[in-house]
């Protein structure tokens, strides 16, 4: 439905490209005036705010890595300000790095835990503050919570494990001010995270529907979340992974 988000503010981490930046389209061709950070991607960001612009949207492009915590507490009192408020907080950006325990780097580590999980901390605790009754956090995860998959994915699966248990603590503390709290769980989805090759082939095997996922279909689900009839939906994992769980 167009324009069910109509003067809302949003706020999408990691938004300039994959499915971070088919939550900026979605949200935006939805009526919301969206801001996004990137880390890096500059051309990108530009792009992408050129082209909701251009088609009447508003958006605002926010320079800030999510493994910086300062630089995602500032991305979110920017935003607030653009704005005047936020209404819907997307904590879309995460990583991959892949490695066998092993041989895992340590450094590489951390950095996913920064940017996966404590970077969705920090945005909350960030953004919380300038919601009231009716907000949204929305935080895309992953089924690897609950399926690995491949090997060299443990670090991976357990940040996206870790992010679905702390989405349903923050709902219990936030649905006292109204404030909804759930994450979108997506199976393989044909990004450049998506695996390739080989493995790329054998995951899609086990798809039920034969294919990837589109990053628009896990927008889709997003902006179900943060409308009006999502608003007795909180603490719940979603997922949409085209029967790879099944």
């Amino acid at each position: 439905m167009p324009n069910t988000l109509a003067g809302k503010a949003a706020l999408v981490t990691g938004g300039s490209r994959g499915i971070g930046a088919a939550i900026v389209r979605r949200l935006a061709n939805d009526g919301a005036a969206v801001a996004f950070t990137y880390a890096a991607s500059d051309d990108k960001a530009r792009a992408l705010v050129g082209e909701v612009r251009a088609q009447g949207g508003k958006a605002l492009a926010i320079k800030a890595d999510s493994a910086d915590a300062k630089a995602v507490q500032q991305a979110v009192s920017q935003a607030a300000e653009a704005f005047g408020r936020l209404d819907i907080l997307v904590n879309s950006a995460g990583i991959l790095i892949a490695g066998v325990v092993d041989a895992y780097d340590l450094a590489d580590f951390d950095r996913m835990v920064a940017v996966n999980v404590r970077a969705v901390f920090v945005a909350t605790q960030a953004a919380v503050p300038h919601m009231g009754e009716g907000g949204r956090v929305i935080t895309i995860g992953s089924v690897t919570a609950d399926r690995s998959g491949f090997a060299g994915s443990s670090v991976y699966s357990m940040t996206k494990g870790a992010v679905a248990s702390l989405t349903r603590g923050l709902a219990r503390d936030l649905g006292p001010r109204g404030i909804t709290v759930n994450v979108v769980q997506p199976g393989p989805t044909d990004t450049d995270m998506s695996p390739q090759g080989e493995i790329g082939e054998r995951v899609r095997s086990l798809i039920s529907l034969g294919r990837m996922g589109k990053d628009s279909e896990i927008a889709s689900l997003v902006a179900y979340l943060a409308g009006p009839d999502a608003g007795f939906v909180t603490g719940a994992a979603l997922t949409a992974d085209g029967g790879y769980l099944a």
